[in-house]
């Protein structure tokens, strides 16, 4: 998220929050897609990470985009943290470990966010090139140690950084060191909303598999192919992971509200001072719980926004619909992981097929997936199935759904060229990860020091 809001609407009942979800619904012919990609910063000579301060650093990265683009900054006191698009059409933030993000604009095709993150990436080397800094994209760290990684002076990471360890054994790994491509979708109803949602929960562990790329953990092999996707298994469950209540068949925006309810909030936002409301639910705070403790302790939608923003489940509503299971990657997958979700999800023929293909998957079923997949990658099964060749099926859905949407370049392809990366990991029956292991264990000779040379941005 590039910007905590403050809208100041007063909240005064739950269905508003229902009904904050619900507004989120638009026509079909108005459907966008959203897609943001990490990358981490590193410095060409000894591929040491990037400092938030100093002139060759992420607060001149952001200082010299803000030159070359125009974006509006993002203050947080007086640290700049990120730029917003004058129009709303994207931003750019940092993570908590200097993790460099696009979040990009909704736009109508995979073709226009494809050149737009080229885009992106081709003007911050122009800024990053003098600075002797340089851009990694895979999901997981594969250098620097905790101490080792900067922190960036932004207050909601500040809450976070010290509630994490209090949750989970792995927030922190999350927040400093893991990279993901996202995309964010549309949905027309609360019944469109559902199904997409169920389908999408249900098909992201096998997205985990199949974007996994995160095998390194302080210079050796970590024993898993996403170590992403296995932080994510004990970060904070409490606001993670698989909802069950997504598998019901009668799943609706008040199931989701009911459960943010009685999540532990991170923070409210006031005359902009972040102040720390770890310890109290958004249920508790609207019944009164911060009275006394901060002068303006009303809740706002506003308060409300932030919190949905600071929930991390595989699939995030809010007034669309967010996967969040991948791995970082090379630039073919920034164009992947959006073609991937938009074939399965914006064709009503993709959509139904997704949806037979998953019908007789259980909460308990996708579950076990999840647990096995960062080990064992499109080597795990589901139902009895091998997860390869369920993925086999899946990629296949996706590519007649962007066939059937027939949104064309200029040279007449449509969008299921952007799926190429992904048929070549099931021609090879091997992940991104497998194949930086075998580099590792042959031509790099045990060494991670390539893999910032060979997989930079």
């Amino acid at each position: 998220m590039a910007r905590d809001t403050t809208d100041q609407t007063p909240l005064n009942s739950v269905s508003e929050l229902s009904a904050y979800l619900a507004s989120g619904a638009r026509p079909i012919e108005q459907f966008r897609l959203g897609t943001e990609h990490e990358k981490f910063a590193f410095f060409r000579t000894d591929h040491g990470p990037v400092p938030y301060f100093g002139e060759a650093s992420i607060s001149g990265l952001l200082n010299g985009m803000q030159e070359k683009l125009g974006w509006e900054p993002i203050m947080d006191g007086e640290h700049i943290i990120g730029l917003a698009e004058p129009a709303g059409m994207g931003a750019i933030s940092i993570e908590p470990g200097g993790q460099f993000e696009l979040s990009g604009a909704p736009l109508e095709t995979i073709h226009e966010t494809c050149r737009e993150s080229n885009r992106h990436l081709e003007v911050l080397r122009e800024v990053a090139e003098p600075m002797g800094i340089r851009f990694l994209g895979i999901g997981g760290s594969p250098k620097w140690s905790l101490a080792e990684t900067p922190r960036m002076p932004k207050s909601r990471y500040e809450i976070m950084t010290r509630y994490m360890p209090k949750v989970g054994k792995q927030g922190l790994d999350m927040m400093y060191r893991t990279c993901t491509i996202q995309v964010n979708l549309d949905f027309s109803s609360e019944a469109d909303m559902a199904r997409k949602m169920r389908v999408s929960m249900k098909l992201q562990p096998l997205a985990t598999a199949l974007f996994a790329s995160s095998p390194f953990t302080e210079g050796r092999p970590n024993g898993l192919l996403s170590w992403r996707g296995d932080i994510w298994r004990d970060t904070d469950n409490r606001r993670s992971g698989l909802l069950p209540f997504v598998f019901k068949t009668d799943f609706g925006f008040t199931d989701y509200v009911e459960w943010a309810l009685d999540v532990p909030m991170y923070f409210v936002v006031r005359d902009g001072k972040y102040h720390d409301c770890t310890h109290v639910t958004f249920r508790q705070f609207m019944e009164g719980a911060l009275k006394g403790e901060i002068e303006a302790w009303e809740p706002t939608m506003g308060d409300w926004t932030n919190h949905i923003s600071t929930l991390f489940p595989d699939v995030r509503l809010k007034r669309f619909l967010e996967m969040r299971g991948a791995d970082g990657g090379p630039w073919r997958r920034i164009c992947a992981l959006p073609a991937f979700w938009v074939g399965l999800l914006y064709d009503d023929g993709a959509l139904d097929a997704a949806e037979r293909l998953t019908a007789g998957w259980t909460y308990e079923d996708v579950l076990a997936l999840r647990d096995a997949v960062p080990a064992q990658g499109l080597k795990a099964e589901i139902a009895g199935q091998s997860l390869l060749d369920v993925t086999r099926d899946v990629l296949a859905i996706s590519s007649a759904g962007l066939k059937a949407r027939n949104r064309l370049n200029d040279d007449g392809q449509d969008e299921s060229v952007f799926l190429a990366s992904l048929e070549e990991i099931i021609a090879k029956r091997t992940t991104l990860a497998e194949d930086l292991l075998t580099l590792y264990h042959g031509r790099w000779q045990q060494s991670v020091e390539p893999v910032f040379d060979e997989y930079q941005y």
